[in-house]
């Protein structure tokens, strides 16, 4: 199980790199490269975060966890960050291949961060999901359910 959800982390990952990657080169004309970076990174998180949901762990996508998300890419962020001024500033790489580059050092830990947060970690049920006692909570409301219980019907 672990290891198909791994391929699957990493294929979510090409899609997440290669859509982070077009939006980083897109803005870069009009920004300096670390504001191109920060946005691009934001924008191919969101779209990550529902890919993993649904095509990674199978599970659904609530609050609670879209909101933990972002720390599956702290420490991606981190590394990112520092990777691209690295190699851009310090070894002078060039700007338009450095994000790649130091995408690929945070690989991992982004898979083991995003796996606990995903499936849950110590309440973690049998299934590898979140207990049934924590699932009543409204952080644990899935997406589509908390847009449906807010939306006025005519």
């Amino acid at each position: 199980m672990i290891r198909r959800q791994l391929v699957r982390f990493a294929l979510v990952g090409v899609v997440n790199t290669g859509t982070y990657y077009a939006c980083y080169l897109l803005l870069l004309p009009w920004l300096p490269y670390v504001a191109a970076h920060v946005l691009a990174f934001a924008v191919s998180m969101t779209g990550s975060f529902f890919l993993n949901c649904r095509f990674t762990y199978n599970t659904r996508p609530t609050w609670r966890k879209f909101l933990l998300f972002p720390l599956t890419n702290a420490a991606n962020f981190v590394i990112t960050t520092s990777g691209v001024y690295l190699l851009v500033d310090v070894l002078r790489l060039n700007s338009t291949y450095a994000p790649l580059i130091a995408a690929a050092a945070a690989i991992p830990i982004t898979f083991v961060v995003s796996r606990t947060i995903m499936l849950g970690g110590p309440s973690a049920g049998p299934s590898g999901g979140l207990s049934p006692d924590s699932a009543s909570s409204n952080t644990n409301e899935s997406l589509g359910e908390s847009v449906a219980r807010t939306t006025p019907t005519a």
